[in-house]
């Protein structure tokens, strides 16, 4: 059943974001929201009228603030603020990646503290729902007034100039206009800042890498969850009177999944009476205070990613029927998210890493070395935990925080920076590997699973195995793990095993 388009102007969440950017909901522009921007627009042009400097409107941009521009003339400098600012490098955002940010761009405008004309909002609507996106190049924004270079190539694409992507093929913007049965812009006062400022690039690269970050946490849990069994652990410290004593949100969270998981496990109640062993190791009996305190970071993360999609991020902004200039531009909010974020996911990955070392090291009992069938004919995981550990280790590299950084930029104007496109990019990369780290442990914790057979564990590790085995069959002695591995990271950050948490 398809959703019901969004209405462009409305408070969006991550779950809004998510299925527009991945063309599975189209937007619409509703009367409310046409109104609203009409009437915006109206005190815009009598600002623009009245004579007085109006930045951005009859200014130059940045240090060149104080250079008055005459009415004339308005629509080139919108028009000559697109191209030069269009000054990206690097590899292409993703086709999701580049619609987030069309779309978050279009609906900040639609509530009408930009004095855009409802004209373009139509159009960015439009080309939203037509599948073709914006060439954006990855690198060039600090997070300053906004994420200018970005943003300014996908208005590229509104006014036809620039490339756009299709399905993965480069196609000129103005084939892609045409497509769409779209003319391209001319844009009047304003537009074209209106277009650049603000942070959607950052909220779209972060945000749809913290839905992503979500779906990593829930396999990590799994994972945990699937190893603790592999290894006959004790779900002892995951009971409910303990993490009441320690009750943070996603501690309490956490470990009732985990219990919910191993509820009813036949391995369990093989060595329940017998083991000598007294306690596990930190990264089995920890879980739920080490992934826990990671899902609470992420939901901080979310909460501030929220709050900033239904902001006004713009400069100046269209309020109590006047123009205001301010700075609600800035990333901060974003950066500190965004760093937070990749720091519990670089603990999330540290931790999973830590059981898979234990799963192959040999010492857990039933379990060979290596889970190799035949050990030294056999290598079995050996060198796919060893590619879980220079993940791991990458991330300790890209955690280090973007946000604590600035660099001066615009001879000064702009002196104090947030770096939050920065701090997205490198979240986003932590995220993937993040993910890798926990399809690694996946696979080898069913692979150990499956030793103890025909014991069986949880109804919730049991019902995540055979979903996995449903797409990738277990190892068959020694054979190439790089597809099963990258096979599994794709699974978990399609959302493939959502709906085995209880």
């Amino acid at each position: 059943m398809s959703q019901a388009p969004f209405p462009l102007g409305s408070k969006a969440n991550l779950a809004d974001l998510n299925s527009v950017a991945s063309g599975t909901r189209k937007v619409s522009l509703g009367a409310a929201a046409v109104s609203c921007m009409a009437a915006s627009r109206r005190v815009l042009e009598k600002a623009a009228s009245s004579g007085k400097a109006v930045y951005g409107v009859n200014t130059g941009f940045g240090d060149l603030a104080t250079r008055r521009i005459s009415r004339n003339q308005l629509g080139a400098l919108q028009r000559n603020l697109v191209l030069s600012h269009a000054c990206g490098v690097g590899e292409p955002l993703s086709e999701e990646e580049a619609r987030a940010i069309l779309f978050l761009r279009a609906n900040e405008i639609a509530r009408g503290f930009s004095g855009a004309r409802p004209e373009l909002t139509r159009l960015m609507a439009r080309v939203v729902n037509s599948g073709a996106v914006p060439l954006i190049p990855s690198r060039g924004s600090v997070g300053a007034s906004g994420d200018l270079a970005p943003q300014a190539h996908m208005a590229l694409l509104l006014i036809g100039e620039g490339q756009a992507l299709k399905k993965g093929r480069k196609i000129p913007a103005r084939a892609a206009l045409k497509a769409a049965g779209a003319l391209p812009a001319v844009l009047q006062a304003k537009e074209g800042l209106s277009l650049l400022n603000g942070t959607q690039a950052m909220q779209a690269v972060g945000g749809l890498s913290l839905v992503r970050a979500a779906r990593v946490w829930r396999a990590a849990q799994i994972a945990g969850a699937m190893s603790l069994d592999a290894m006959t652990g004790t779900p002892g410290p995951f009971d409910e009177v303990i993490h009441q004593l320690k009750p943070h949100a996603g501690q309490i969270l956490a470990a009732r999944q985990l219990r919910g998981l191993l509820r009813g496990s036949k391995i369990r109640e093989s060595h329940r009476e017998n083991d000598p062993r007294v306690q596990d190791p930190y990264c089995l009996r920890c879980m739920p205070q080490a992934h826990g305190a990671a899902w609470d970071v992420l939901e901080n993360s979310r909460r501030a990613v929220e709050t900033e999609m239904r902001a006004a991020t713009d400069n100046p902004l269209v309020a109590g029927g006047r123009l205001i200039s301010g700075g609600n531009f800035h990333g901060q909010a974003l950066s500190f998210a965004f760093d937070a974020a990749a720091m519990a996911m670089t603990a999330l990955a540290n931790i999973s890493e830590r059981r898979l070392f234990h799963l192959v090291s040999g010492r857990a009992p039933g379990l060979k070395p290596f889970l190799a069938r035949n050990p030294g004919l056999e290598s079995g995981w050996m060198i796919a935990q060893v590619a879980a550990a220079a993940l791991a280790s990458e991330n300790k590299v890209l955690a280090h925080p973007a946000s604590t950084d600035t660099i001066p930029t615009s001879a000064g104007q702009e002196d104090f920076v947030s770096m939050g496109m920065t701090a997205a990019l490198k979240f986003r990369q932590i995220v993937w590997n993040a993910a890798q780290v926990a399809a690694v442990e996946l696979l080898a914790a069913a692979q150990g699973l499956e030793v103890h057979a025909p014991l069986r564990s949880g109804a919730g590790v049991e019902k995540a195995r055979k979903l996995l085995r449903a797409k990738i069959p277990a190892a068959q002695g020694d054979e190439v793990l790089g597809p099963r591995m990258e096979r599994a990271r794709d699974l978990i950050l399609d959302g493939y095993f959502e709906e085995v948490l209880p």
